[in-house]
């Protein structure tokens, strides 16, 4: 798989152009991912992570810094826009296609091989739409793409420079999300089980990889040395928490796979990771090994996890653009490897059944929520959940106006975020507990808080916690608002105008106004489980 034989040859124009036509394919669906990235608005988490982007810390509870620098990067080209905040996955979805291209080409020469590995991604919903939905996974997975493509560079090349660049790739895949320490299965198995093994462990190479992998992930560990090690601890209990098995919670991580990758898709990819381990490990092929090894232990590693307890969406998105290519290396494979050609046809069938269909339904899925009026879901659509905020923000500036309060407060860090987005500094906005969640950020305007009224904007039941049995302040009702997604009520929110009473930006770690909260997170409710590390 290092190598490639002789293949037969065939006009410049019939090899060129399956490519031309993966390019047409690929501009068109990158305008789809601009406009939908440009009129979505934004959602919970993402209005979260650019919170951070305009923080100074060198790392934060739930994730690594990477998501930040991301969303920073696009903003500074396209201002604080929806499409500001989204533009770096955009990107990071172009530099995926290209090393998945390389990859390929590198493996195969085969035009159409490198066709399906950057159409693949197109066909997925994760990834040919919601790349443009910026999360963690996004900066994880071209970072990750790069580190096998180094590992690949050094397959072909035996040159030992090229773990040095997949240790800084790893790093950063690392600074960008924890769950790409997953690879390192993938990575152990390239490095031991072929025939070079000893080659390499006499070598610095690989040692040097890992410090540098180190090095880069030290804002991260620096943070967390500094804070109690608050990231391990809190991704820890999310990592161990355990709900005995429901066959819900699989159900769940199956369908989601299905759901994101493609219903078509899946079994495809699938496998030919099968059949590309097998000839990995069958004869000690380096590359066949990372690759199938690399999504292969992972997805098991979920599908077990699944059996105690709700595994997030986004989990597992960091590992199948790998897939992507090893199965389009598996289309190539089968007639070198002499398969019979009922075989061979019938595996490029499916890919190109795989591939139209998903594109057609990835366009479907955004025009249904780009111009379409209706609601099919209800309240467990994923993007309807978390819509209508300016809704509630506007009702919070109405309040703002008739109280002469000079601040907002909140007790989630959902309504925190998208409050702060909506605003945008306008008016200092705190969310009053949790406040582990806010280490290192920096002062939301305290001389516009102290001394001055708030108004409280929190989502019911949450207005009637018994947390606000520790806060001093007192509260006149203002009444409600309904946060709403085409006609269906998703949330109703109170309103309270707040005096006597000033936050209290770093309370002791003792105080239930730092504690952050973790297994609520883990309900079956929409909005749940989110990214891991």
């Amino acid at each position: 798989m290092t190598t490639a034989p002789d293949i037969p040859v065939k006009s410049h124009g019939a090899a060129r152009r399956p490519l031309v036509m993966a390019v047409l394919v690929i501009a068109a669906m990158t305008v789809l991912r601009i406009v939908y990235a440009s009129v979505i608005e934004l959602r919970t988490d993402e209005a979260y992570y650019w919170t951070w982007s305009k923080e100074g810390a060198l790392s934060f509870l739930d994730h690594p810094p990477g998501i930040a620098w991301l969303i920073r990067f696009g903003t500074a080209i396209f201002g604080d826009t929806t499409l500001g905040v989204r533009f770096g996955g955009i990107v990071a979805m172009l530099v995926t296609q290209l090393l998945l291209a390389d990859i390929v080409r590198r493996l195969t020469h085969d035009a159409r091989a490198i066709m399906f590995a950057v159409l693949m991604p197109e066909a997925a919903l994760y990834y040919g739409l919601l790349m443009a939905k910026v999360a963690p996974d996004v900066a994880t997975i071209s970072f990750a793409v790069a580190m096998m493509w180094s590992l690949v560079r050094l397959a072909q090349s035996g040159d030992g420079r090229w773990w040095l660049a997949a240790g800084l790739f790893a790093g950063l895949s690392m600074l960008s999300k924890f769950t790409a320490i997953m690879f390192a299965p993938a990575v152990a198995a390239f490095l031991l089980v072929p025939n070079w093994r000893w080659r390499w462990l006499r070598s610095p190479y690989p040692y040097l990889a890992v410090l540098i992998a180190i090095a880069v992930f030290s804002p991260v560990l620096i943070w967390n040395a500094q804070h109690d090690w608050a990231s391990f601890r809190f991704q820890g209990v999310r990592a161990t928490a355990n709900y005995g098995i429901s066959l819900r919670t699989i159900g769940d991580y199956i369908g989601l796979q299905f759901g994101l990758v493609g219903f078509v898709m899946l079994p495809v990819v699938l496998s030919g990771l099968v059949m590309t381990a097998w000839r990995g490990y069958r004869k000690r092929e380096p590359v066949a090994i990372l690759l199938s090894t690399a999504v292969l232990v992972p997805f098991f590693y979920f599908l077990v996890k699944s059996m105690t307890l709700r595994v997030g969406d986004t989990w597992p998105m960091f590992m199948w653009p790998v897939g992507f290519a090893a199965a389009a290396i598996n289309f190539t494979m089968l007639s070198r490897e002499g398969w019979s050609a009922r075989m061979i046809k019938s595996s490029l069938f499916w890919a190109r059944t795989a591939v139209v269909s998903g594109i057609a339904f990835v366009v479907i899925v955004f025009f249904y929520y780009v111009a379409a009026p209706w609601n099919f879901l209800g309240k467990i659509d994923p993007i309807g959940a978390e819509a209508g905020y300016e809704q509630v923000a506007a009702r919070a500036q109405a309040a703002l106006d008739e109280t002469g309060a000079t601040w907002i407060a909140a007790t989630d860090y959902r309504t925190y975020a998208m409050m702060r987005w909506l605003f945008r500094g306008r008016v200092p906005v705190i969310e009053i507990n949790e406040r582990g969640r806010f280490q290192d950020f920096r002062d939301p305007g305290m001389d516009r808080i102290k001394g001055h009224a708030g108004i409280y904007v929190g989502r019911e039941p949450d207005n009637r916690s018994t947390l606000w049995d520790n806060i001093p302040a007192k509260r006149e009702p203002l009444g409600q608002v309904e946060r709403r997604w085409r006609g269906l009520v998703i949330d109703t929110y109170a309103l309270d105008k707040l005096t006597g009473w000033t936050p209290e930006l770093s309370p002791p770690k003792e105080s239930p106004l730092f504690q952050w909260r973790v297994l609520a997170l883990f309900s079956l409710s929409p909005l749940a489980g989110r990214g891991l590390g």
